[in-house]
């Protein structure tokens, strides 16, 4: 990989745009400065849900240069209500964008996991209900991907640790705090391969 020409394409809601925290936090960002890769282009907008993102992907015209491309997408389905039988058609078709996106290429994309928002003082009324709900959007996206043979990385369980550790948690009290992203980098690094 040649890290100085990478184009990184991050796809997703409020949690890939990184509602209430800094530009320099949001983790793609945080991933491309560790990569010493460009930043990303960023579609991502809080509240989106499937439908909304293929949508913006649409309108935006992209082409199919990326050599890098993340998709995290769906809390908002669950949080609205919107069948898990939708939210598999609509995600699977994200996928397939997203790899033509990657020119073609599976192994040049990832995803994220959806993370558990019933750990955040917002969310903790309603723990169970969150908890038992993005568990199952996540095992549609899980599903999903490795269908594609497309790298998946599983950030829910740090999610979980934003009660035991208020510090994971921004300002807001619903989404992550950079230093949670963070840890969601770290997880990906692990095991992210990006190669020609």
């Amino acid at each position: 990989m040649q890290k100085k020409t990478t184009k990184y394409l991050a796809l997703g809601d409020s949690y890939t745009i990184g509602e209430s925290v800094t530009e320099k936090d949001r983790w793609p960002n945080q991933l491309a400065e560790r990569l010493s890769i460009p930043k990303p282009r960023i579609i991502a907008t809080t509240g989106w849900r499937t439908d909304d993102l293929k949508g913006a992907m649409d309108a935006a015209n992209l082409s199919n240069e990326y050599d890098l491309v993340s998709l995290s997408i769906g809390v908002n389905n669950q949080y609205q209500g919107k069948p898990a039988a939708q939210y598999e058609i609509e995600f699977e078709e994200l996928l397939k964008s997203a790899i033509q996106l990657a020119k073609g290429n599976a192994k040049h994309v990832f995803v994220v996991s959806i993370p558990d928002y019933g750990f955040t003082p917002f969310g903790q009324p309603r723990q169970d209900e969150i908890t038992k709900q993005i568990d199952q959007f996540n095992e549609i996206n899980a599903r999903v991907t490795k269908k594609y043979k497309v790298a998946y990385f599983d950030i829910t369980e740090i999610s979980r640790k934003g009660l035991d550790d208020p510090t994971l948690v921004a300002a807001d009290g619903l989404h992550p705090s950079g230093k949670m992203y963070t840890l969601w980098v770290e997880r990906i690094l692990k095991d992210l391969k990006v190669s020609n």
